[in-house]
């Protein structure tokens, strides 16, 4: 009794020491790309000449400078954006002057939406795909889900966004293309920021269904005349999802960044579109503020991944 509580204990030690791990790790990360995406930025010009017009003398072209902080060395001004950053203060917006946090509380949960509308079209294709491309092994479907696979990977998304549009909404008129609204507005952008991970649903499960079937287990539940459909589903299914699961949860995070180009072809309102809004304009607050939250969400992401996985697998956090 004593012994087990001693082992529990150690592996709930090894474990919050493995979770405290990833968040300094995430940390630093975080602070890495701050450190780029800020002095990348001052390399991109003087942020006065954005705000000024034609008619601004030297004069009042030096009060904005000074009005903006600019006149001070770029490493203060990092620290004084860091320490604003932490506060929750990103700025505020030249060209639409509003704060800068006001406008990603507004964006952020389009894009949060459009990701995990893509997942659940990418799982609920491609896992389904994956298991008949196993189950009817080296026949047509198998090669028909090999070739949607690489079709899939290989397309890029500006593509088939663009394909989409010209077919569901130019041609047939059957649904709309741009903007948010009802449940028929996700379809066309969901499909097309999932095709790259369906494909990768499709690839992992049949490869995963593939090896499971071939186990011992499933031999035998097939010797007892268990019935096909429950050795496939209970069975092998069972088994054969857990690195499915897993790859989704990394995907949702690489989702969050992939919604740029679809977010733009769509006029989606997230944060792919104010990001390419804000380089246009040179709003130098609202690019940094929109790449630090899109890193922030994919570390978040792959943090709870992570994590999770080293709860289900002991094998990882003891490594």
């Amino acid at each position: 009794m004593w012994g087990n509580r001693k082992r529990f204990v150690k592996q709930g030690v090894r474990l919050f020491r493995f979770i405290l791990i990833r968040i300094v790790q995430s940390i630093f990360t975080l602070l890495v790309l701050s450190v780029v995406v800020f002095f990348g930025a001052e390399m991109t010009g003087d942020q006065a000449l954005v705000l000024a017009t034609a008619d601004t003398t030297l004069e009042e072209l030096e009060a904005i400078r000074v009005n903006l902080g600019l006149d001070k060395p770029a490493y203060v001004r990092y620290g004084d954006y860091l320490w604003d950053a932490v506060r929750g203060d990103l700025g505020m917006s030249g060209s639409q002057r509003r704060s800068v946090s006001e406008m990603l509380i507004e964006r952020v949960p389009a894009t949060l939406q459009l990701a995990a509308a893509g997942l659940l079209v990418a799982m609920s294709i491609g896992i389904p795909l994956g298991i008949l491309a196993a189950v009817k092994y080296n026949t047509i479907f198998d090669k028909f889900a090999k070739a949607f696979a690489v079709i899939g990977m290989s397309a890029p998304q500006f593509w088939v966004a663009i394909m989409l549009i010209f077919l569901f909404g130019a041609k047939w008129g059957v649904l709309p293309t741009f903007g948010k609204g009802g449940i028929d507005h996700y379809i066309l952008p969901a499909f097309a920021i999932s095709l790259f991970i369906m494909a990768g649903f499709m690839r992992l499960t049949r490869s995963s269904m593939l090896e499971v079937l071939d186990s011992e287990f499933v031999k035998f539940a097939r010797i007892k005349g268990l019935n096909e459909r429950l050795v496939i589903y209970k069975h092998a299914l069972k088994n054969a999802i857990i690195p499915v699961l897993t790859f989704g949860g990394v995907s949702f995070a690489g989702l969050l960044n992939g919604a740029i180009v679809v977010e733009v072809v769509f006029a989606w309102p997230g944060l792919g579109r104010m990001m390419l809004d804000s380089i246009r304009q040179r709003d130098t607050d609202v690019i940094l503020a929109t790449i630090l939250v899109s890193g922030l969400l994919y570390i978040v992401m792959s943090t709870i991944v992570d994590i999770l996985y080293a709860y289900v697998d002991p094998r990882i956090r003891f490594g």
